[in-house]
């Protein structure tokens, strides 16, 4: 535990710095984050050293190799947490999505520290969750959004570096599919439009779902529950990569097809929430009226 906190130092620092002074661009937490998987790659010696990917795990035999595309996951992951921290109970119930499926995989091959420790951070994830959901009286910030998704991309990287014969490293990958999907997605989306990958917009998935689902179901309650309702649909699809994760933990193939699987149910309902085409040349939205608009 001590080489988690320890590691997470740099994540945690430069996120609370973007609070406290909104200078801190998404390069540089992204590069902290990065450098925090270095840090714990160097107190625990465990990296990514294999995806069951032929040539890719050539590379990653060498520790240079391995370390930097550990870094690079990490940081991922940690920036795809902090991506969908935008409404009450979203982030971190997610986080529990995840680290519930991590937890099971850990309690089947039998490893206790892992277990022990992603139930510490459960624990700690569960305690926010409670004052954050469904009033909003605390919020993670960068800091807080960017530590916690370090911790859960460091679980996913424990856990398939001390079980290559049981788990697949595509195992923890699929239990968080959900925000890793959001951030490829919205990336992916601000590319073809001419933006800037890292600006933020206001078309991720749960903001679709707060503007075209939520006015249809919560018309008559306030601000703050109608904000808290977006929460539950998306924890529902965060659970169906989750549960697969679970179930194909040791097939590569099989968790490789159940993270394509989610992501064409992601494409599907964001098309059907966003009414959007594709076009040979960019990503064109359809206008269509709405008393919800």
């Amino acid at each position: 535990m001590w080489e988690l906190l320890i590691a997470s130092g740099p994540a945690l620092l430069f996120g609370l710095a973007e609070d406290l002074t909104k200078r801190v661009g998404t390069k540089e937490r992204l590069l902290a984050t990065m450098f925090s998987g270095v840090v714990a790659w160097y107190l625990t010696g465990y990296a990514l050293f294999r995806v069951d990917v032929p040539g890719v795990d050539i590379l990653l035999s060498y520790t240079l190799v391995a370390v930097l595309f550990t870094a690079f996951a990490i940081g991922g992951v940690a920036n795809a947490i902090n991506m969908i921290d935008g409404f009450n109970g979203l982030a971190s119930g997610t986080v529990l999505v995840c680290l519930g499926a991590m937890g099971v995989m850990a309690w089947q091959v039998n490893d206790e520290e892992v277990l022990m420790l992603i139930l510490i951070i459960g624990a700690a994830t569960l305690g926010f969750f409670v004052v954050n959901f469904p009033f909003g009286r605390l919020f993670l910030g960068d800091g807080g959004a960017y530590a916690l998704g370090f911790m859960v991309a460091w679980m996913a990287v424990m856990l398939s570096a001390r079980h290559p014969e049981h788990i697949s490293p595509w195992a923890p990958l699929l239990a968080c599919a959900y925000p890793i999907l959001e951030a490829v997605f919205s990336m992916g989306r601000r590319a073809m439009r001419g933006l800037a990958i890292d600006q933020p917009d206001r078309t991720h998935l749960h903001s679709l779902v707060y503007r075209r689902v939520i006015p249809r179901f919560f018309k008559t309650q306030n601000q703050a529950l109608r904000n808290a309702a977006v929460s539950p649909f998306m924890w529902a699809f965060a659970c169906l990569p989750a549960l697969l994760s679970i179930l194909f933990m040791s097939s590569t193939i099989a968790c490789i097809a159940g993270l394509l699987f989610a992501a064409l149910v992601y494409a599907h309902i964001y098309a059907r929430l966003s009414h959007f085409r594709w076009t040979p040349a960019r990503l064109r939205f359809r206008s269509r009226p709405s008393r919800q608009d």
